[in-house]
């Protein structure tokens, strides 16, 4: 696992943000439905839902039933959008900054998921050791650096069930070549379930 990020610099993967918290409210059709989130300063793409999120959301594959887990998950975009169209899901979100946790937390009651959904502080997998998921979904932190990204995907394996899927959407410019390896030898294979505007999204599963 890498280290954390530094505390020195305040980035949107910043445990405590100190920086004046400003709202705003950004309204998104995803997967042809309506959702709204409240975002601030200080998290990942306060103005608009970003379109490595959007193509991830568009392109993922939502298990039946069982747990997903949306690592990374900002102020709650992708686990929010799971859980909209799965309710039998139980949809777990976790992310390193904590004003990320405390928006997600308020776009899960905005959006009346309410049911099965549940957000946790912590980097990485720390918040959820001891549980298992059928599907994990990530839009990594590329500016936390490769170290991160590579830590996901390879922690991904040990909260994965039997049968479950690894899910994440990367720029193809950034890890179009080598990602795909380490999903090879982290999960022993690799497909790209979409491509769109630079992005594409890659999935490993985990064998039955």
């Amino acid at each position: 696992m890498s280290r954390r990020p530094s505390k020195r610099v305040e980035h949107y993967f910043s445990e405590r943000p100190k920086s004046e918290e400003r709202f705003g409210l950004v309204r998104s059709r995803l997967r042809g439905r309506d959702f709204e989130f409240l975002t601030s300063s200080s998290v990942f793409s306060k103005r608009q839902v970003d379109l490595g999120t959007r193509v991830l959301v568009e392109a993922m594959v939502l298990p039946f039933k069982g747990c997903l887990l949306d690592v990374g998950c900002g102020y709650g975009v992708v686990g929010v959008v799971a859980a909209a169209f799965n309710p039998g899901l139980r949809v777990v979100m976790s992310d390193v900054n904590m004003r990320a946790v405390r928006l997600a937390r308020r776009n899960v009651e905005l959006n009346r998921v309410l049911g099965n959904v549940e957000v946790r502080f912590g980097f990485c997998y720390e918040p959820v050791s001891g549980l298992k998921f059928d599907c994990v979904l990530s839009n990594p932190p590329v500016s936390a650096g490769m170290s991160t990204v590579k830590a996901i995907i390879c922690g991904a394996k040990s909260v994965l069930s039997s049968g479950g899927s690894f899910q994440m959407v990367i720029r193809s410019k950034i890890g179009a070549k080598t990602l795909p390896e380490l999903f090879k030898e982290t999960f022993g294979n690799c497909c790209v379930v979409a491509r769109e505007s630079g992005y594409r999204v890659l999935v490993g599963k985990m064998a039955s």
